[in-house]
């Protein structure tokens, strides 16, 4: 047996309905398209949305929600995730990103209080909270913020 020898099971396929071939097809006049309007005409590509001239409906429910295309999205590290590096440790995106604690490499990092800290720490983030400096800071590290404006 070759593959050229498949064939379907006897009864599994039937033949293609040829369509406006004469009255005695059975499918000819207007070709099981029913009597004029547009979708009997060729070239019919009304949108799978159209409901037939009734009003549709996204423009039947009302409009809500707003998006501030000026937003900036952080993923947020906490101080208590930062206890797992030694004391004088530059802490920097790309040294989270390599323990897994920011997984997303084109996210900003911002830095939350949430924990405790008991090292000092060089920490270079986005930005950060105040409660997240003022700890880092009472444990005697430092934080430095990306992208901000020297003086």
């Amino acid at each position: 047996m070759k593959l050229t020898d498949l064939r379907p099971a006897p009864g599994a396929t039937r033949p293609k309905k040829r369509r406006g071939r004469g009255q005695g097809s059975g499918n000819g006049g207007t070709a099981g398209r029913g009597h004029k309007g547009h979708r009997a005409r060729a070239g019919n590509a009304e949108a799978i949305w159209f409901e037939g001239g009734q009003m549709p409906l996204q423009r039947r429910l009302p409009k809500f929600g707003f998006h501030n295309h000026g937003r900036v999205e952080y993923q947020p590290v906490n101080v208590s995730e930062l206890a797992r590096f030694d004391a004088g440790t530059q802490v920097d995106p790309e040294l989270l990103r390599e323990t897994r604690i920011a997984r997303k490499k084109t996210m900003k990092v911002k830095l939350l209080g949430h924990g405790d800290i008991d090292r000092a720490l060089k920490v270079k983030v986005h930005a950060v909270s105040e409660s997240a400096r003022k700890k880092i800071e009472a444990a005697g590290g430092t934080v430095e913020i990306i992208g901000a404006a020297q003086s």
